[in-house]
């Protein structure tokens, strides 16, 4: 064998072949050229070699179905044939990666080869962050912004310009190179849409008709949303037009950055199957819309959506509605029976019975939807059929049947007993359910078994994407805290929801005994926020702050009523029709950008208290800038330690706490002690950060220099004395298998370094708050239930003697109800948190009178003089509570009472009164405004607004409830802490007022 002729044969074979090629590349590049939209040759202009690949290749789809064009970090490029789902099995595939940027092409014709229309896939990954965009930057190229501006004029004239100006500019960051290779109009239309999307407190949809330059009918499909959520949530939003029988022609979808969070900004050209126009006023056209923005909370990772919605069983929002169901029923169960009714085992309920789920969905529907024809008549058939379904349920497995029978009565308790729902606002990011708590009687005994026996006023359920959670509030006008908990890990997010409504009673519960100096009864808001997976702390925030936003607005969706009474939107159906005054306070994981746009948005909707539904705003009174919430905790320890014979101002003693030194509660309590008490030694700090032990004391320059500024790691080790300790719990090491906490010793007056093992950590972490002895323990920070009855008795030592004398608790329910009533019996002095820490509550209910009273301007320009009467108030109702607790300890005689049941018993009483005046002057309005109650008024606003004649005249127009309420409040207050009448309550009311205001 000749094997140069041999290989010269070859290729001239292979130059044969290669012509051939040629001819096949140029014939399919004359293909693309005639059967693909000319704007994909615009938009692709800039990667001739992607196009070179896909005229070489074209002709290989036959045996590939699909051909990568393109694949680098940051972009990727794929053509393939367009097959039923595969644009929505695509975008599966790239769930992991951050889309900035998506284009979609398909052909306007079938592939000769194939018979089947190609489809052209365009990603970038390139996402700026919020850092990148407000980084300072060249201004792009005026040429650039000219033409787009000035059809956006034309488009939008409404539009700010300067606001358009930096909106084309922001575009421009996030993604130059769609401004400098797209046409005029669309970038003016993207940065409309835009606009639209803030306008509409990001959610927007806009359908329209428009032929193509090739003169294609179909239909452009215009789609935002603000802060939407991760992971895989474009294959998301494409499945819902795959549901729908829409096929996308083209898309084109940009991910920006406004500096906070991201945008998606997505323009959808699409047709209907059976290649039919869609219309833009059709009921199909209101489906999508519906399905899109439920996008929102609905789950792609739920076993809801993957079983039932995606095959086309359950909608879109009923699978959203089947999800709300679960979080409810498993939050209203699991609390007595985590093990029974744990979440996995509900989802089981409702996934395995998608025809009782149907049901219930048709039962809600039938409740709530606008504009059912014969409502009640139907509601209550269904309700008949579906609890007749329920009670003969029978799998034959006597034990589940048990489980889920208890489920679903649970579910229908939550359709029949709820009084308001938003569920048919389409632009929601999250549901809200108002619910009359009597349907926690019909759900059985055993699961409120564990909850306090007084009933609250109002339940509200929330439910998001990635967050559920209960607002419950035990008075008409309430207020209380809203608290957001984070959890990373399965077992820290099952944890929390199984304990979660719980928790929120109870601390609901204690805050109205709190609230007993105030109008507004205790209420309190908490939610558990599922953060599983996000190891990126701004993608947490992010999240935190997409669902915060959406409860709040949910919140006013069902909240916003009108002069009647009823909700103001029509979309709400109202079983309730009366006015709720809600209010609402920062806590846990609550920053104060949200705080300013709670404020904003209570204003801008019309709520009843405008931006007075939430305090320690800008234009308010900050709880952590002024310590309110920790000047009574300190004035309540100075008085309890005068009793156990300790002068706080004059002699020495020791205080261990709970809660940083950057916190509020506890940052403020050191700095008071420390400003108040020249000889306090405060030994040990305990906080999230780790800890801080000296048994002579922390040092106190070196204390006051992190106080309200860093945490336990900013404290120097060297400052430690001889014995002291720093541990921290956020400075490890791996060492193998092991992860060793840091610990700072002082030794021989030497700092020594050491690395401790995760159990040894624990060890000292968890169990010196008990150990080391003070004269004072202020637990001013940590989880609910810390101590309970399973480790009370480690504040004893062998010899039977406590660790502190007196606790004053700053933390709400830091202690359980039987482990404050042991430590009494055996010795300890326990000032409750209904009673120490009431002051923040007090302070916020008067930053509200502040905002109801006062324009913006006016309270700024008087804050000082407004907020140095509140803090006067606030000693003065301390100082009230605890010398009246003392005063009847002192009276009871040999039988002592427990402190707290006398706190307790304080709390009921005003309360009761409360109620009780409330209801009176409720059913009498004339007497609100009559002169003999004046001093009434003016006894309880602080002293600036009673002797300035301009703000008392204004008085008067506060809403009708919250002045019903002041005159009870500061009635029912005066009784208690300074005595009241015995005899009969109409017969005496008016004389009393004389005689006390």
């Amino acid at each position: 064998m000749d094997i140069k002729k041999e290989a010269a044969r070859l290729f001239t074979k292979i130059e044969g072949d290669l012509d051939e090629q040629a001819q096949t590349c140029l014939s399919n590049l004359k293909w693309l050229h005639d059967n693909v939209h000319p704007y994909f040759f615009i938009t692709m202009a800039d990667e001739r070699p992607a196009l070179v690949g896909l005229a070489s290749n074209l002709h290989r789809l036959a045996e590939n179905r699909q051909i990568t064009l393109k694949d680098s970090d940051k972009e990727l490029i794929t053509a393939s044939l367009d097959l039923p789902g595969s644009l929505y099995t695509n975008l599966l595939d790239l769930e992991g990666r951050a889309i900035s940027y998506a284009e979609i092409t398909h052909s306007l014709s079938d592939h000769p080869l194939t018979g089947c229309e190609l489809e052209i896939m365009r990603y970038e990954f390139d996402r700026k962050s919020a850092a990148e965009v407000n980084a300072p930057t060249n201004p792009p190229p005026r040429v650039a912004m000219k033409a787009p501006l000035s059809l956006l004029q034309k488009i939008y004239p409404k539009g700010d310009r300067g606001r358009l100006r930096r909106a084309f500019e922001l575009l421009y960051k996030n993604n130059p190179r769609y401004v400098s290779i797209s046409p005029p109009e669309r970038v003016a239309r993207v940065l409309w849409l835009y606009e639209k999307a803030i306008e509409s407190k990001g959610l927007f949809m806009h359908a329209e008709p428009v032929l193509d330059v090739v003169k294609h009918a179909e239909t452009r499909v215009l789609f935002a949303v603000g802060n939407p959520p991760e992971g895989g949530y474009l294959a998301q939003v494409v499945g819902v037009f795959n549901r729908l029988g829409l096929g996308v022609r083209r898309a084109y979808c940009l991910n920006i950055n406004n500096g906070i969070h991201p945008y998606l900004l997505c323009t959808f050209y699409v047709t209907k199957r059976d290649g039919t126009i869609l219309e833009p006023d059709s009921e199909l056209v209101r489906d999508l819309k519906a399905e899109l923005y439920n996008t929102q909370i609905l789950d792609r990772n739920s076993r809801i959506y993957r079983d039932h919605v995606k095959d086309g069983l359950l909608t879109g929002p009923e699978g959203t509605l089947v999800n709300a169901f679960i979080a409810f029923c498993h939050t209203n169960l699991a609390h007595t029976d985590p093990d029974r009714f744990d979440l996995t085992e509900v989802r089981r309920v409702f996934d395995s019975n998608p025809a009782i789920a149907k049901q219930l969905t048709e039962l809600f529907r039938l409740r709530f939807e606008p504009g059912v024809g014969n409502r009640e008549k139907s509601y209550n058939k269904k309700l008949e059929e579906v609890r007749s379904h329920i009670e003969q349920y029978n799998t034959g497995h006597r034990h589940l049947d048990m489980i889920r029978r208890a489920v679903f009565k649970c579910a229908v308790a939550m359709v029949s007993y709820t009084l308001r729902t938003n569920f048919y606002v389409l632009e929601k990011h999250s549901i809200a359910l108002r619910l009359d708590p009597a349907y926690l009687d019909t759900i059985g005994a055993e699961f409120t078994a564990d909850l306090p026996a007084e009933r609250p006023f109002r339940i509200t359920f929330f439910f998001g994407r990635h967050a559920a959670g209960y607002h419950i509030g035990f008075s008409d006008i309430a207020r209380g805290g809203w608290r957001s908990i984070i959890t990373q890990t399965p077992d820290d997010f099952t944890t929390n929801t199984s304990t979660l409504f719980r928790e929120v009673y109870v601390l609901a519960h204690t805050q109205h005994l709190k609230n007993k100096d105030i109008y507004e009864g205790g209420s309190k808001l908490a939610i558990v926020l599922d953060a599983i997976g996000l190891t990126n702390r701004d993608l947490v925030t992010q999240r935190l702050y997409k669902e915060q936003f959406g409860l709040i607005n949910a919140f006013l969706d069902i909240f916003v009523t009108d002069k009647d009474g009823q909700v103001l939107d029509p979309r709400v159906v109202d079983y309730y029709g009366e006015e709720e005054p809600i209010e609402l306070g920062p806590d846990e994981n609550m920053h104060d950008e949200m705080v300013e746009l709670i404020g904003r948005l209570g204003r801008q909707r019309g709520y009843l208290l405008g931006n007075g539904i939430i305090s320690s705003k800008e234009v308010g009174i900050n709880h952590k800038e002024y310590g309110v919430t920790s000047l009574g905790v300190v004035t309540f320890a100075e008085i309890a330690m005068k009793a156990r014979g300790i002068d706080m101002r004059r002699d020495e003693f020791t205080v261990k706490i709970t809660g940083g030194p950057n916190g509020d509660v506890a940052g403020n309590a050191m700095r008071l002690l420390y400003e108040r008490s020249k000889r306090v030694k405060i030994v040990l700090v305990v906080s999230g950060t780790g800890i801080l032990y000296d048994p002579k004391g922390l040092d106190k320059r070196e204390m006051k220099r992190i106080i309200l500024k860093g945490n336990i790691d900013s404290f120097r080790p060297e400052k430690l004395g001889e014995g002291g300790m720093a541990l921290y719990s956020r400075i490890k090491k791996r060492e193998g298998l092991r992860e060793l906490y840091k610990k700072g010793v002082m030794l021989d007056g030497k700092p020594n370094e050491l690395w401790v093992t995760t159990d040894a950590f624990h060890q000292e972490f968890d169990n010196m708050i008990f150990t080391v002895d003070a004269d004072l323990f202020i637990p001013a920070g940590g989880r609910p239930e810390t101590v309970d009855e399973n480790n009370w008795q480690k504040f004893f030592g062998d010899d039977g003697e406590p660790s502190c004398r007196v606790i004053t608790e700053g933390a709400n329910s830091f202690l359980t109800p039987k482990a404050r009533e042991e430590l009494q019996l055996k010795g300890i002095m326990d000032i409750r948190d209904a009673s120490a820490n009431k002051c923040g509550v007090i302070s916020s209910s008067y930053e509200i009178i502040a905002n109801l009273l006062m324009s913006d301007k006016e309270f700024l320009e008087h804050k000082d003089a407004y907020v140095k009467d509140v803090l006067s108030i606030l000693v003065k109702r301390a100082s009230s509570e605890a010398n009246l607790i003392l005063s009847r300890y002192a009276s009871a005689g040999d039988a002592k009472p427990l402190w707290t049941d006398i706190s307790r018993a304080i709390s009921d009483e005003i309360n009761s009164q409360y109620a009780k005046l409330f209801e009176y002057f409720s059913k009498r309005p004339e007497l609100v405004d009559s002169q003999v109650f004046k001093g009434v008024f003016e006894a309880h606003l602080p002293r600036f607004i009673s002797s300035s004649v301009k703000f008392k005249r204004r008085v008067k127009g506060l809403p009708f409830k919250l002045r019903c309420a002041i005159l009870a409040s500061e009635i029912a207050t005066t009784l208690v802490y300074e005595g009241g009448w015995e005899s009969d309550f109409d017969s005496l009311l008016n004389q009393y007022v004389k005689e006390r205001f």
